[in-house]
């Protein structure tokens, strides 16, 4: 019987071939790989960018709608004389532009501008902005007491030194249910009345007297030299006030009945932002810090923020302003008069895509009208 198997193979033509055509089908396969790979990583790098855009404008502009809540375009009033000036937490310590109202005092506006005040990056210099408002979770106290026992109210010392509260207040227990916390070292209290308004500083807590104080002088927990009652004005000329007033501050009052009227009190925040690039050289955060406390990073890689203003006088009404005070058209024009809030935020991802062998980068502008500070009343009586 004839074998009719076959022991030779293929042909070196046919091998050569079949090679190529594997190759062929291999590399194309490896191209698409390699290209879904770069996608992807071009895809996380972006993604990463924009987490890092949203982290950061995200906080910002919800503290810019909440800025000068329950201060108003007045602003906070403080203490004035000679050598006095006030401090700010930042990239290096900073003063308060002095802001001349129509009385005239010195002015704390509810939105400090910054500009080109933070560190430069990518040789382009970033802005800061400090924001005043009013804690919404602490509760508000009044004064004088007129429920004895009451949590909701409190004393001021006649030297106005310290508060004395009830034995049961949320000041000084706090409420982990409302997210309040307990009054501390460092807090800010907001004081506001008919004759007037201002601001100081907590330097120490007393539990058992149920007691915040105010000490005078340059304290460590007065970092921005608000506790000065012994400030003396320029003479008032509608005014026949000695020229001390209680905290420095309380217009046109004189110390003997300086509480007659009530005061109501609140928990203040000054709050912060800057670009940090000293904490972690050449990974520069947006950072937020409220009083002097702890810095809080929010968002890297940020290599820009820029920030401009806008106007209101009733009449030029000047737009994108970068810093203030400012004579703009022989006019002066001051933080009070700030309505909307410019903001050119720009991030990089947190590492080189491999694509392009660069950073993503992204930006953001938008803009914010503040709401304490924007709102007009459209119907006068």
């Amino acid at each position: 019987m004839r074998n009719l198997q076959r022991e030779d193979g293929f042909t070196i033509t046919e091998m050569m071939v079949s090679t190529a055509v594997v190759l062929l089908v291999l590399s194309g396969a490896l191209t698409t790989f390699r290209n879904a790979l770069a996608i992807n990583d071009s895809a996380a790098q972006l993604a990463d960018a924009n987490q890092n855009l949203r982290a950061g404008t995200n906080q910002l502009i919800k503290d810019l709608l909440m800025a000068g809540r329950m201060i108003g375009t007045e602003g906070i009033a403080m203490p004035t004389g000679p050598g006095i000036t006030f401090a700010r937490p930042g990239p290096v310590a900073m003063n308060f532009p002095e802001v001349v109202d129509a009385d005239p005092t010195m002015q704390l506006p509810s939105i400090t501008t910054g500009f080109q005040l933070g560190p430069s990056i990518r040789n382009s210099r970033t802005d800061m902005i400090t924001i005043m408002t009013v804690d919404e979770f602490m509760p508000i106290v009044t004064t004088p007491v007129t429920t004895p026992g009451s949590a909701s109210q409190a004393t001021i010392s006649a030297d106005g030194t310290y508060v004395q509260f009830a034995a049961a207040s949320q000041w000084l227990d706090g409420d982990p249910v409302g997210d309040t916390p307990k009054i501390k070292p460092g807090d800010l209290v907001y004081y506001m009345s008919s004759n007037g308004n201002a601001i100081q500083t907590v330097t120490s807590v007393d539990m058992a007297l149920h007691r915040i104080y105010f000490a005078s002088g340059d304290a460590v927990n007065d970092f921005f030299h608000f506790n000065q009652p012994n400030a003396t004005d320029p003479p008032l000329a509608a005014c026949p006030c000695p020229t001390a007033r209680p905290l420095g501050a309380m217009k046109n009052l004189p110390a003997a009945s300086a509480w007659t009227a009530p005061v109501t009190l609140f928990k203040a925040l000054m709050i912060t932002y800057y670009v940090d690039n000293t904490t972690t050289p050449g990974t520069p955060r947006l950072t937020r810090v409220i009083n002097h406390f702890a810095p809080q990073a929010l968002a890297g890689v940020v290599e820009d923020l820029d920030i401009t203003y806008d106007l209101y006088d009733g009449s030029a009404n000047p737009t994108a302003v970068q810093f203030l005070p400012q004579l703009i058209g022989g006019v002066n024009y001051t933080a009070n008069q700030i309505r909307k809030v410019n903001l050119h935020v720009g991030v990089r991802s947190e590492t080189i895509s491999k694509p392009t062998q660069d950073y993503v980068r992204n930006h953001i502008t938008t803009s914010v009208n503040v709401r304490s500070l924007a709102a007009v009343d459209k119907y006068p009586s």
